[in-house]
C-alpha cells in the first residue's frame, strides 16, 4: 500500500490537500517536519498516513482529553487502529492499552505531554518501535504563543532518552514567526522540512459589528443557523451563565462551559455540544482547544478576546470540513476596558524570570492593541489578518462585512445571505441548481440513527461535507459510493448499506444489500465467524475489551481472534 492508496482506503479521499504530500513524504523518508496549516487543512493527515505506512506505532502529544477521544473515534471509524492513554481511563485500562501498544495492536497512540515521565509509559516507549512522533498543537511549547504550556518542553527530554530516536513532526494552525521559531529551537528539530500553507479560510465570513444590542444581534445571528451547531465566545464566567441562561429562557437548546463548573458538568455538557444534544455551547476561552467537531457553523464573540492569534484559533473552530461557516465579533468600548483589567490582573507564570514577565506583558499590551485594531478597521478584515500573520492577500476579499458593505454600528443586524443547504457553497449556482435539500435532509437523519445506534457523534459516521457530496453525486452502487469524498473502505463497509438504500429509493431504484468481504469467513480451527459474532468483536475491540475476556467470550483462541482482528481490518 502506498500514501495514495491509504489516503483512498482510509479517509476517502482521492488527492492530498495543499502541504500534505510534502509532509508525508518527508517523514516517511525520516526527516523532521513542522507543518503550519490552517484549522480544516488537514494537518492529522499528515501523521496519519505515516503511521499507516511505517513499521511501529506513532506517538502522538496531544494536550487535551477530549482531543484525543474525537481523533481516536474518528480514526477507529476509518477503520484503523487506534487509542489514548491519560487520566480517563483506569489504571487497568491504561496498563491493558499499554500492553496492546506494545503488543503492536495500534498503529496510532495518543498521549498527553505529562504522561511521558510516567515510569510504566517510559518503560514501554524504551521497548516499543516507535515509527514516528507528532506533537499536535505545537504553539504550545512557546511562551509567545497563546496557549502555553510548560509541560510541552519536557518533550524534548522524552525523545532524548529513545534509545532510537524516530522522525518528529510538529504542527499547529496558528503561529507568528517568533513562535515558529520556538517550536523548531524547543522541540530540537533536526533540519526539518518546514511548510507553512497558509491561514487564510475562504468558507469563513468574518464579521465585525458593533450593535446596540449583543444579545438581540445574537439572536439573529442564531435565527440565521437554526438547529446547527454553534459556538458563543464571552469574556467572563458570569457573561456565560447569563447569555447561557438567556439563551435558554428562549427555547434553544445551549449549554455552558467555563472553569468554574465542576469536572463531571463540563464533560457532560461538552458530551452534549458534540453528540449535538445541545446546539450552541456559550463558554470562556477554556473551552475548544482542538475540539475536531467539524459541523460547527458558526463562532460568535459576545467579547472582544485578547490577542489576533486567539481569536482567529477560535473563530476558526467554524466551517472545520470547508462548509460555508459565520464568524461574528460583538465588539463594545467595554469590552477593551475588561481585556485590560484582565491582563493587569492575570496571575504571573512562575516559569517565567521577571525580566522575561515584564516583556510577556509588553507583548500582551500590544496583542491587545492589534486586536481593538481589527474590531475597529474599516478595511477588508481578511486582509487585516493575513497581513498579521506575514501573508499578502487581496485587499477586498468580498466575504466579509467590511467588504459586503455592512454597517459597523446598528441598532439591529440586517438579514444577510450566509448560509444555504445548497451543497453549501455560497456563489456556484450550478452545483445549487443539483442540490437536493430533501435528500440531503434525509441523509443527516440516517446519520444521526446510525451514530445513536454506536453511541458516537454524527460527524463521525460522514461530515456534512460528505453527506453533502453524497447529495450531489447520488451514488447508486457499492463501488460508486466510495467515490464520494470522505468514504473510505471500512466506512463504506459499515455505512455503505445503510446510505446506499436511502439514495436508491429517492431516486426509485431497488438496491440490494452488499456483504463486505470482511463478513463471514473461517477461523484457524474451521469455525465460522458470523456476521453477528464480526460486529460484537468490533464493538468489544472498540471499547478495548482484554485479550482473555474475548478468548472467554468467543471460546476462540488469542490466534483466532487476533487473526480476525487483521482479517476485518482493524488491526495489521
Amino acid at each position: 500500500m502506498n500514501k495514495l492508496e491509504a489516503l483512498r482506503r482510509y479517509f476517502g479521499y482521492g488527492e492530498f490537500r495543499d502541504g500534505q504530500e510534502e509532509l508525508i513524504d518527508a517523514l516517511l523518508n525520516g526527516r523532521d517536519v513542522l507543518g503550519v496549516m490552517p484549522t480544516g487543512a488537514g494537518k492529522s493527515v499528515c501523521y496519519q498516513v505515516p503511521a499507516l505506512l511505517l513499521e511501529g506505532v506513532a506517538l502522538v502529544v496531544s494536550p487535551l482529553i477530549s482531543l484525543m477521544k474525537d481523533q481516536v473515534a474518528a480514526l477507529k471509524a476509518a477503520g484503523i487502529p487506534a487509542a489514548y492513554i491519560n487520566s480517563s481511563l483506569t489504571p487497568g485500562q491504561q496498563r491493558e492499552a499499554l500492553r496492546r501498544a506494545g503488543e503492536g495492536w495500534y498503529r496510532v497512540v495518543y498521549v498527553a505531554p505529562e504522561r511521558l515521565d510516567v515510569p510504566e509509559f517510559s518503560a514501554f516507549a524504551q521497548r516499543a518501535t516507535l515509527s514516528l512522533i507528532a506533537v499536535d498543537e505545537a504553539h504550545c511549547v512557546s511562551q509567545w504563543g497563546q496557549d502555553f504550556r510548560p509541560s510541552y518542553l519536557k518533550i524534548v527530554d522524552f525523545v532524548n532518552r529513545l534509545p532510537v530516536r524516530p522522525p518528529v513532526g510538529a504542527f499547529t494552525a496558528t503561529a507568528t514567526p517568533q513562535v515558529k521559531a520556538d517550536i523548531a529551537r524547543l522541540l530540537c528539530l533536526r533540519e526539518p522540512m518546514i511548510r507553512v500553507t497558509g491561514f487564510d479560510r475562504p468558507n469563513l465570513r468574518l464579521r465585525c459589528l458593533k450593535p446596540a444590542d449583543k444579545f438581540a444581534a445574537l439572536k439573529i445571528v442564531l435565527s440565521r443557523h437554526n438547529g446547527e451547531s454553534g459556538i458563543v465566545y464571552c469574556a467572563t464566567r458570569k457573561t456565560v451563565e447569563d447569555v447561557c441562561q438567556r439563551l435558554q429562557g428562549e427555547g434553544i437548546a445551549a449549554t455552558r462551559y467555563h472553569a468554574g463548573l465542576e469536572d463531571a458538568e463540563r464533560a457532560r455538557n461538552q458530551d452534549d455540544f458534540q453528540f449535538d444534544r445541545a446546539t450552541v455551547m456559550v463558554a470562556t476561552n477554556a473551552f475548544g482547544m482542538g475540539i475536531d467537531k467539524s459541523n460547527v457553523s458558526f463562532v460568535a464573540h459576545y467579547n472582544m478576546p485578547k490577542s489576533v492569534e486567539a481569536y482567529y484559533q477560535e473563530a476558526g473552530r467554524a466551517g472545520r470540513d470547508g462548509s460555508p461557516a459565520e464568524c461574528v465579533l460583538f465588539y463594545s468600548g467595554q469590552d477593551v476596558i475588561t481585556a485590560r483589567w484582565m491582563l493587569e490582573h492575570s496571575e504571573p507564570n512562575p516559569e517565567l524570570t521577571a525580566d522575561e514577565q515584564v516583556e510577556l506583558y509588553r507583548r500582551d499590551r500590544e496583542r491587545l492593541q492589534q486586536m481593538t485594531q481589527y474590531c475597529t478597521a474599516r478595511r477588508c478584515l481578511r486582509h487585516f489578518l493575513m497581513g498579521y500573520f506575514g501573508e499578502k492577500a487581496q485587499e477586498h476579499c468580498g466575504n466579509c462585512s467590511v467588504c459586503l458593505n455592512e454597517p459597523f454600528e446598528q441598532e439591529e443586524e440586517r438579514p444577510i445571505v450566509q448560509r444555504t443547504s445548497n451543497c453549501g457553497r455560497l456563489t456556484n449556482s450550478a452545483l445549487n441548481d443539483l442540490f437536493d435539500d430533501t435528500l440531503y435532509e434525509a441523509l443527516r437523519t440516517e446519520r444521526l440513527r446510525l451514530a445513536s445506534e454506536r453511541g458516537i457523534p454524527a460527524y463521525v459516521v460522514f461530515t456534512d461535507a460528505t453527506l453533502r457530496d453524497m447529495t450531489l453525486r447520488r451514488p447508486h452502487t457499492w463501488d460508486d459510493f466510495v467515490r464520494v469524498d470522505g468514504v473510505g473502505e471500512s466506512k463504506r463497509d459499515k455505512y455503505g448499506d445503510a446510505f446506499l438504500t436511502l439514495l436508491c429509493r429517492f431516486d426509485g431504484h431497488t438496491y440490494e444489500p452488499h456483504t463486505p468481504p470482511a463478513a463471514g469467513g473461517w477461523d484457524h480451527a474451521g469455525r465460522a465467524w458470523s456476521s453477528q459474532e464480526d460486529e460484537r468483536l468490533r464493538d468489544e475491540f472498540d471499547r478495548e475489551v482484554a485479550m482473555s475476556d474475548l478468548c472467554a467470550a468467543h471460546g476462540r483462541s488469542a490466534y483466532a481472534i487476533r487473526a480476525r482482528l487483521r482479517k476485518l481490518g482493524l488491526t495489521e
